[in-house]
């Protein structure tokens, strides 16, 4: 008897727990499904729920999970008739990809060699790097808008590209996968006649690729989402990123708001769960210490 109350108490504190923990993640994913379920209302069920926000907020906002009348005519008129949401899609796409290939070829290496080679001044200049990384945009933009400026770089791509291929947030990130690999597998190698290049390729990059994805998937939803930058240093709306795109449709246009915010959403979830594992471990490396 005393076994089935243990086990009945058992049973309901993981069910409570399991409901607690579930709580905070159901607060999260409500404006997620909010986000889908405008997306495919039409505008007059849309006008009736949002009403109060024209009118000045004279009452409370109403909403439906499941709308009456469901329509896909937002994601048409998106798809279909708006060219302009494409080239800024493509924007997006190719400033971002741009960013972490570059951050690539340069952080990784940069990385690799504060890991692994230990010189004078390379643990300054290592901290260097970590206060770098803990400067705001709004500290550096001043300075960053005279150097484009004086390098001709202003209301182009490459004025968002170029200084973001140089952040030192991926170096951080990488760094820690490089430093969990022991020394004495990097002194075999050297032993076995290995060279450098070997080693960096062979090894460093296989057994410390977790702290270089993590740095991915965090680089590719922080410039998917960049506002600051294209904002100070792009006057053209044709060379705006996607990020700048839906502050520019009014309350008039909700639903094609909620739809578009859905597809620009689907690309940072996919990059998401797929690096999941990669950021959890990425976390671990930047706790770790010397």
């Amino acid at each position: 008897m005393k076994k089935k109350v243990y086990q009945f108490a058992e049973g309901f504190k993981r069910k409570f727990i399991i409901f607690i923990l579930m709580l905070p993640g159901f607060f999260v994913i409500f404006p997620i499904i909010i986000l889908i379920t405008g997306s495919v209302m039409d505008q007059y069920e849309l006008k009736e729920y949002l009403n109060p926000i024209f009118n000045g907020f004279s009452d409370f906002i109403s909403w439906k999970l499941m709308p009456d009348y469901p329509s896909f005519a937002n994601y048409g008129k998106l798809l279909f008739m708006t060219p302009q949401f494409f080239v800024l899609f493509w924007n997006s796409m190719r400033m971002t990809a741009c960013i972490l290939a570059g951050q690539i070829l340069v952080g990784v290496p940069a990385a690799w060699a504060f890991a692994v080679y230990r010189v004078k001044g390379s643990k300054i200049l290592f901290a260097l790097y970590v206060i770098l990384m803990l400067l705001p945009f709004q500290v550096t933009m001043l300075s960053s808008y005279l150097v484009l400026n004086r390098l001709s770089l202003l209301n182009t791509q490459q004025a968002i590209i170029l200084p973001a291929i140089f952040s030192t947030f991926p170096v951080f990130l990488t760094y820690g996968g490089f430093r969990s690999i022991p020394n004495q597998l990097f002194e075999a190698a050297r032993v076995d006649g290995a060279s450098e290049r070997v080693i960096f390729f062979k090894i460093g990059l296989p057994l410390g690729k977790s702290g270089l994805l993590s740095a991915m998937v965090l680089g590719f939803l922080e410039y998917w989402n960049m506002m600051e930058q294209p904002m100070a240093f792009l006057d053209e709306q044709a060379l705006w990123p996607l990020s700048l795109y839906l502050p520019q449709i009014n309350w008039s246009q909700a639903g094609f708001a909620f739809c578009a915010s859905v597809i620009i959403l689907i690309p940072a979830v996919f990059i998401f769960t797929f690096g999941q594992d990669y950021l959890e471990q990425g976390i671990i490396y930047s706790g770790l210490k010397e």
